[in-house]
C-alpha cells in the first residue's frame, strides 16, 4: 500500500469540500519536484520554531501573490508588492511580529531580509517575496531574524514541516496537505502551507499561505487560477470579522514534472479543481482553528445580487448568531436581525431560512417547529443555514466560526 493510499482521506475532512476523483493525498508535509523548506528557532518567540525559507530551485519557476486590501499595511506587504511577483523563487516568513507599524526602519528590516536570502540562494532580490505574523506595533528584531534566514537557507530540504510550523502564532496546529494530481497530460503534485486563526475576514484572513507545484505553467495561467482559487477559499471565511495588515498568498510554478499545463485546457481545468479544494479545505481548516472556536457555521445565501454579499457578511460577523453557534442554539431570530442589518431601511424581510435543510421561516414568517429536534439539528461540528432573499441572480456563501470564552480571553490577554 503507497503513502497516497494510507492517507487518502486525511485531509478533505469537510462535508463542504469535495475531494476531485483526480486527486489523492500524499504525505502532508511532502513538496512538489524542485522545492526545498526549512524552519528555525531564532528566538523571535519565546519558543517554537519562528523562521521559514521556501525555494525553488528551478530557474524558471513563475510565481502568483494576493495580499491584503487593508489600507493599513506590514512591510513585509509593502516589500513584497515591489518585487517581481511573476518570477519569485523564494519566500521568507517569520512568526513572533507583523513588521508592522515600524515605518522606515521596519521597512529596512523587510528589505535586509530579501537581500539576504537572495545572496545566500543565488537570487535576485526582486525574486524574494517576505512575509510576516504576529502583534502589530512593535520592532521586529534584524539581527535575529537574518541569523534566522541564514540558519534556515542552510537547512533546506525535501520536507515542509518545520516550514509550517515555524508560520503559526495563535494556532493550535499546522495547515498543510500535498496532494498528487492525474492530469490528462501526466501527474503533477501540489502542496501549501498555510496559517491562521484570528484577525479573520474578509478578502482574506491574518493568514498567510505557501503554494507550491511543479506543473509548467504561463505566469498569466497560474496568476488566473490563483486568483479564481483565492476567491472561493480565503475570500470566504471570517473568524472575527477583522481584516489583517498582513495577509499574503504566493503561488510557485517550478515546471519539474515536465507537464504543460495550457490554458482553456482539460488540463487547466483539473489543476484548477485540486488547486480549488486544497485551499477552500486550507480555508476551513482556518476558520475550525479559530481563536477558542468549537464550531463551523457556512451561511448560504441566495437573492438579488446586490444583497446576498452584505447579508452573508452580516450573519457570518455577528456576535449574536457566533455565540448562538458556540452554544448550539438554533436561535433562528438572531439569524434574521443579523441579515436585516444589511436590508435597505423600511424594506420588508420577505426571506427564507433554512438551518440544515429545515425550513425555520418562510416569507419572512417563523414557521411552528420542534425546537428540540432544531436544537440537536446544530450541535455538529458543521452547521449549515441557509438564507433565500426576494429577487434573482445572486447567490454566495460565507464560513464562519463560533464566538467563545477563549476567544475573548486570548486576545484580552495577547499583548500581556
Amino acid at each position: 500500500m503507497t503513502a497516497a493510499q494510507t492517507a487518502t482521506d486525511t485531509f478533505f475532512r469537510s462535508r463542504w469540500v469535495e475531494r476531485p476523483a483526480h486527486v489523492s493525498e500524499l504525505e502532508p508535509t511532502g513538496l512538489p519536484t524542485g522545492f526545498r523548506a526549512a524552519g528555525v528557532a531564532a528566538g523571535l518567540k519565546a519558543e517554537g520554531l519562528d523562521v521559514g525559507v521556501l525555494f525553488s530551485d528551478v530557474s524558471g519557476t513563475v510565481s502568483a501573490a494576493r495580499f491584503t486590501s487593508n489600507a493599513l499595511v506590514g512591510a513585509p506587504v509593502t516589500v513584497s508588492r515591489e518585487a517581481e511577483r511573476g518570477r519569485l523563487r523564494a519566500a521568507v516568513a517569520n512568526s513572533g511580529g507583523s513588521n508592522t507599524g515600524d515605518g522606515e526602519r521596519g521597512l529596512e528590516t523587510a528589505r535586509a531580509t530579501q537581500r539576504l536570502a537572495a545572496k545566500l540562494l543565488a537570487v535576485e532580490p526582486e525574486q524574494v517575496g517576505v512575509a510576516s505574523t504576529g502583534l502589530i506595533g512593535t520592532e521586529l528584531p534584524r539581527l535575529q531574524m537574518l541569523d534566522g534566514v541564514r540558519a534556515a537557507i542552510a537547512g533546506l530540504g525535501g520536507d515542509a514541516d518545520s516550514f509550517s510550523r515555524a508560520i503559526l502564532t495563535s494556532d493550535r496546529r499546522p495547515k498543510r496537505a500535498c496532494l498528487r494530481v492525474q492530469l490528462p497530460g501526466g501527474p503533477v503534485t501540489v502542496a501549501a502551507q498555510a496559517k491562521g486563526a484570528g484577525m479573520i475576514s474578509p478578502r482574506f484572513a491574518t493568514m498567510l499561505c505557501f503554494l507550491q507545484t511543479d506543473a509548467a505553467m504561463s505566469v498569466d495561467t497560474l496568476d488566473l487560477l490563483t486568483g479564481v482559487t483565492v476567491k472561493r477559499s480565503f475570500d470566504r471565511v471570517s473568524v472575527d470579522g477583522q481584516l489583517s495588515t498582513s495577509d499574503t498568498v504566493f503561488a510557485f510554478a517550478s515546471g519539474a514534472s515536465g507537464v504543460r499545463v495550457e490554458p482553456e485546457t482539460e488540463d487547466e481545468l483539473r489543476l484548477g479543481e485540486a488547486m480549488d479544494g486544497l485551499l477552500r479545505q486550507l480555508a476551513l481548516e482556518i476558520v475550525a482553528d479559530g481563536e477558542g472556536a468549537a464550531r463551523v457555521g457556512r451561511v448560504v445565501v441566495r437573492g438579488a445580487g446586490e444583497l446576498v454579499e452584505p447579508v452573508a457578511r452580516a450573519v457570518a460577523n455577528s456576535n449574536l448568531v457566533k455565540t448562538a453557534l458556540h452554544g448550539g442554539d438554533a436561535n433562528f431570530g438572531r439569524i434574521v436581525q443579523a441579515a436585516g442589518t444589511a436590508f435597505p431601511p423600511g424594506t420588508p424581510m420577505l426571506v427564507d431560512l433554512e438551518i440544515e435543510g429545515r425550513l425555520v421561516v418562510s416569507g419572512g414568517r417563523a414557521l411552528a417547529a420542534d425546537s428540540a429536534l432544531l436544537d440537536q439539528l446544530v450541535q455538529g461540528r458543521e452547521v449549515e443555514y441557509a438564507l433565500t432573499l426576494p429577487g434573482h441572480g445572486g447567490e454566495t456563501e460565507v464560513f464562519f466560526s463560533d464566538l467563545s470564552p477563549e476567544y475573548v480571553r486570548l486576545n484580552s490577554e495577547y499583548t500581556t
